[in-house]
C-alpha cells in the first residue's frame, strides 16, 4: 500500500482509514459498539460515515506498495506509517486486545484531564483522533512540552494532533506544574527524579497506564518523545521504563543522569558532563530502548555535545543487547529540508539491519523544534519535520513495549 502525504503539508481534520475491513466493516463496526452501549445510532449515520471514510480511501491513494524513504525524501517520510500503524504484528502481548473506551471523549476531541498517583499530581491533555474505529487498539505517543510550554503550545508547535487524525493513533500530553518548577521545565536533574517508580518519571509513566487503560491502546506501541527538558525526560523514562515505551525521540535534550541539581544541570547545558553523563545506570537488556534524536549545532540553550551523549548512551545499551555483534553500523548522510535547512542524518545499525539509533545534527539551527508551526513556541519551521521522522522511526521497530 502506498501512503504518500507531503509531511510538511497534512490537513488537519482529514481522517484516514482506520481499518483494513474496508467502508462497511467500519460502519458496522460502529453501529454494533453504539448497540452494546445501549444507544441507537441517528438517522444517517451510517451514510455519513461511510461518505466521511469513502473520501478518505480516494484521496489517500490506496495502492502500490509501501517502502521507507531515503533521508532526502522529507516529502514522502510517512509513505509506510498507515500500513505500520493499522496491520497488528502477531504473536506480540496485548496485540489485538480491546481496552475499555472513555465514552466521555468524543473522536477528535483535545481534552483535559487530571492525574493523581503515590508520586504525584499532574493534568494532562489528551487527544483522540476521530480516525478511530472503536475497540480498536491504536498506538499512543506521550509528549513531553519544554520549559515555559504548555500542552496546547506544544500541541501547536509539532502539529502532532494532525499526524494523529491523519494516521489514528492517541497523544498525550502531560503538564508540569507551577508548585514543581517555576519555569514549567520538567525536573530530569533531581535524583529523586530519576529512578523508577519515584518522582516525575513515576507520575507520566502513570498517566500512560491511565491512558492505556481506559482507551484502545496498542500497548506493544507506546512511545514518548519530547523538547529541551522533556525530551531530557523523555530519556530519563527510556532508561526507567524500557518495559512500557518502546522507542524514545529526544529533541535538544540531554543525556540520561548528566545532573544531580540545578548548578551541574547548567554546567551540562552549557557542554559540561555530570559524573555518570554518557554512561546509562540501567544494565544492558533485552528492553534496551530505540532513540532517535535531532539537535541544532547552533544550539544556545543546550549544547549540541547533549544530543551526541543521548545517541552514546542508546548506542552502548543497543550493542550490548545485540546477541550478534556488538558493533552497531554506522552510515551518514546529508540533506537539505523543503525549508532549506540542511542536516546530517547517521543511522546505527545492529547485524539483523534494524535501526536502533538515530542521529538528526540540524545545520544552523538553534534551540527549536525542527520543521514545526509558527502557530507554537520554540519552532523552526525551515528544518525537516521531526514530528514525522519521529513517527518514522518509531513505528519502524520490530522490538515493541509489552507493559
Amino acid at each position: 500500500m502506498k501512503f504518500s502525504i507531503p509531511s510538511a503539508a497534512w490537513p488537519p481534520g482529514s481522517p484516514h482509514p482506520p481499518s483494513w475491513r474496508g467502508v462497511s466493516g467500519v460502519t458496522q463496526t460502529i453501529e454494533r459498539a453504539l448497540a452494546q452501549a445501549g444507544l441507537h445510532a441517528p438517522p444517517g449515520l451510517a451514510q455519513g460515515v461511510t461518505q466521511t471514510i469513502q473520501r478518505a480511501f480516494a484521496s489517500a491513494g490506496l495502492e502500490g506498495h509501501a517502502s521507507v524513504p531515503p533521508a532526502h525524501a522529507t516529502e514522502d517520510v510517512v509513505d509506510v506509517i498507515a500500513r505500520e500503524i493499522l496491520t497488528p504484528r502477531p504473536g506480540a502481548p496485548d496485540a489485538g486486545a480491546r481496552a475499555p473506551v472513555d465514552d466521555t471523549v468524543q473522536p477528535g476531541q483535545f481534552v483535559s484531564r487530571s492525574h493523581a498517583g503515590p508520586a504525584g499530581t499532574r493534568a494532562y491533555k489528551l487527544y483522540v483522533p476521530a480516525s478511530r474505529a472503536a475497540g480498536e487498539p491504536m498506538p499512543l505517543v506521550v509528549m513531553l512540552h519544554g520549559c515555559k510550554q504548555t500542552p496546547d503550545d506544544f500541541a501547536a508547535g509539532t502539529r502532532m494532533n494532525e499526524l494523529a487524525e491523519r494516521l489514528g493513533f492517541l497523544v498525550a500530553y502531560p503538564a508540569q506544574a507551577g508548585h514543581a518548577n517555576s519555569s514549567g521545565c520538567w525536573n530530569w536533574f533531581k535524583p529523586q527524579d530519576q529512578g523508577r517508580d519515584q518522582g516525575e518519571p513515576a507520575v507520566i509513566a502513570g498517566i500512560t497506564h491511565e491512558v492505556a487503560a481506559s482507551h484502545a491502546v496498542d500497548r506493544r506501541r507506546i512511545f514518548v518523545a519530547g523538547l529541551s527538558a522533556g525530551a531530557a525526560m523523555a530519556v530519563v523514562l527510556g532508561e526507567t521504563y524500557p518495559d512500557l515505551y518502546a522507542a524514545v525521540g529526544a529533541h535538544s535534550g540531554l543525556p540520561y543522569a548528566a545532573a544531580h541539581d540545578l548548578p551541574s544541570a547548567f554546567a551540562a547545558m552549557k557542554g559540561g558532563t555530570g559524573p555518570l553523563a554518557g554512561t546509562p545506570r540501567r544494565a544492558a537488556s533485552s528492553n534496551a530502548v530505540p532513540t532517535i534524536v535531532f539537535h541544532g549545532d547552533r544550539d544556545p540553550t543546550v549544547d549540541p555535545c547533549n544530543g551526541a551523549q543521548i545517541v552514546a548512551q542508546a548506542n552502548t545499551l543497543a550493542a550490548a543487547n545485540d546477541p550478534v555483534d556488538a558493533t552497531l553500523q554506522a552510515r551518514t548522510e546529508q540533506g537539505k529540508a523543503p525549508g532549506g535547512r540542511t542536516f546530517s542524518r547517521t543511522t546505527y545499525t545492529d547485524a539483523r539491519g534494524q535501526v536502533r539509533v538515530e542521529q538528526w545534527l540540524l545545520h544552523g539551527a538553534g534551540h527549536a523544534w525542527s520543521g514545526g508551526s509558527a502557530r507554537g513556541s520554540y519552532t523552526d519551521p525551515a528544518g525537516p519535520d521531526a514530528s514525522a521522522e519521529m513517527l518514522r522511526f518509531f513505528l519502524s521497530q520490530e522490538r515493541a513495549g509489552t507493559a
